[in-house]
C-alpha cells in the first residue's frame, strides 16, 4: 500500500483527481498531516466518510512505533523505530538554546563502510522513502509535544546515496503546507559522492551542505573511509569549490579528531592549506568511542589546539558540543545492541 507522506501536494492532488476527488481536498490531508499530526485517516474529521474510506483502503500512513527510547540528562533523547516492516532505524532529537534539531537517518544499513561509524557493519537493507524520513520527524514531534527547528540528515545511511528520496524529502519538511521548517535550518551530510554534491547544487535549495572530511591526504583518508578511493580529495574540494560557486552557501566541514591519527598539529596545518579562501566552516568532532572500533578520542587539549589554530589561520572552526554519550550517541549503536538482543 502507498505511503500518504511520500507524496508532495501537487501529487497528492493528483493522486485524488484520480480516485474521483476534488483536488483541494490534499491541502486539507495536508494540514491534519503535518499541522496536526493525526495518526489515523478517521481523524480528519472535516473529510466525508466517503474520502476516508478511500484513504484507509489506497494508502498508509505509515506512523513508526517507537521500539526503545533512550534520554540522557543533557535532555538528548535517541528513538529506534520500528519502520513496519520488520526492520528499526535511530533518529536523535537534540536540545539547544536555539531550539530543537534532530538527526534522521535517511537508509537502512549503510554501503560507506567508514571506519569510526557505528554503522559500520550493518548491513544495507534499503533506501527509506521520502515519507520516512520525514515521519522521524513527525514521530518525535508527536511523543515530546515540541516542535522540531532544525534538521541533520546526518543518521544511518548515506542520504546522497538515496538522492531523489532525501531530496523530495527536504522539500516536503521545507514547503509552507507540509513541516514548513526553512531550509537553511536543514543539513545534508555526505561521505562524499561528488556526483551528486554537482546534481544537488543544481537544485536550487538553500540547505547547507556538510562534507565528511576527516583527513587531509588521500592515504589516511582512505584508511578512514573507502568512498575516498572512488573519489579522492582533490575531486572532491573542486565539487565543493563549484558548488560554493553555484549556490553561494557556505559548506560545513566536518572532522572527527581521533587519538594519534588525524589530530596533530601537522594536520592543522594541511586542512588549512587545503581549505583556504574557500567559504566554509570547520565543526571539530570529539570521535564517539565505538565497540569494536580502530579509533580513540583525540584528547581534549589536542581538540582545543586543532581549533585554535584553524582559527588563526583564517579558517573558522568550533567544536561540536557532545550530547548524549551516556545513550550511545553514535548512529548505530542502539540499533546493534537492539539487534544483537
Amino acid at each position: 500500500m502507498k505511503n500518504i507522506k511520500d507524496y508532495h501536494l501537487e501529487e497528492l492532488k493528483q493522486e485524488l483527481k484520480e480516485i474521483g476527488e476534488k483536488p483541494f481536498r490534499a491541502e486539507q490531508i495536508f494540514q491534519w498531516l503535518y499541522d496536526e499530526k493525526v495518526q489515523a485517516f478517521d481523524e480528519m474529521t472535516n473529510l466525508s466518510l466517503e474520502l476516508r474510506e478511500k484513504l484507509k483502503n489506497n494508502y498508509t500512513m505509515c506512523n513508526f512505533n517507537i521500539l526503545k527510547k533512550q534520554e540522557s540528562k543533557d535532555g538528548t533523547i535517541k528513538y529506534l523505530f520500528d519502520v513496519l516492516d520488520g526492520n528499526a532505524i535511530e533518529t536523535v532529537l537534540m536540545k539547544y538554546h536555539h531550539g530543537n534539531s534532530i538527526c534522521v537517518s535517511s537508509q537502512i544499513g549503510c554501503k560507506m563502510g567508514c571506519k569510526f561509524c557505528a554503522s559500520t557493519g550493518i548491513n544495507f537493507v534499503r533506501n527509506l522513502s521520502s515519507g520516512e524520513i520525514v515521519e522521524q520527524i513527525i514521530r518525535v514531534e508527536q511523543d515530546t509535544g515540541e516542535r522540531v527547528s532544525n534538521v541533520v540528515l546526518m543518521g544511518i545511511g548515506e542520504p546522497l546515496d538515496n538522492y531523489k528520496n532525501v531530496v523530495n524529502a527536504i522539500r516536503l519538511m521545507n514547503h509552507s503546507k507540509g513541516l514548513n521548517i526553512g531550509a537553511r535550518h536543514i543539513s545534508i551530510s555526505t561521505s562524499g559522492l561528488v556526483p551528486k554534491i554537482y546534481q544537488l547544487a543544481e537544485e536550487n535549495i538553500q540547505c547547507t551542505l556538510s562534507i565528511s572530511l576527516h583527513a587531509t591526504n588521500n592515504q589516511k583518508r582512505s584508511s578512514m573511509m573507502p568512498v575516498n578511493n572512488m573519489y579522492p580529495i582533490e575531486e572532491l574540494l573542486q565539487a565543493c569549490k563549484d558548488y560554493i560557486a553555484k549556490t553561494n552557501r557556505r559548506i560545513s566541514f566536518e572532522y572527527a579528531l581521533a587519538k594519534d591519527n588525524n589530530d596533530n598539529l601537522e594536520d592543522a596545518k594541511q586542512l588549512v592549506k587545503l581549505l583556504k579562501g574557500m567559504l566554509c566552516h570547520v565543526n571539530l568532532i570529539p570521535i564517539n568511542k565505538i565497540e569494536n572500533g580502530k579509533f580513540d578520542k583525540s584528547s581534549n587539549e589536542n581538540i582545543m589546539k586543532f581549533r585554535d589554530y584553524l582559527n588563526e589561520h583564517g579558517i573558522v572552526a568550533t567544536i561540536r558540543r557532545e550530547l548524549g554519550s551516556d545513550i550511545d550517541a553514535a548512529c548505530g549503536q542502539l540499533r546493534r545492541k537492539n539487534l544483537r538482543g
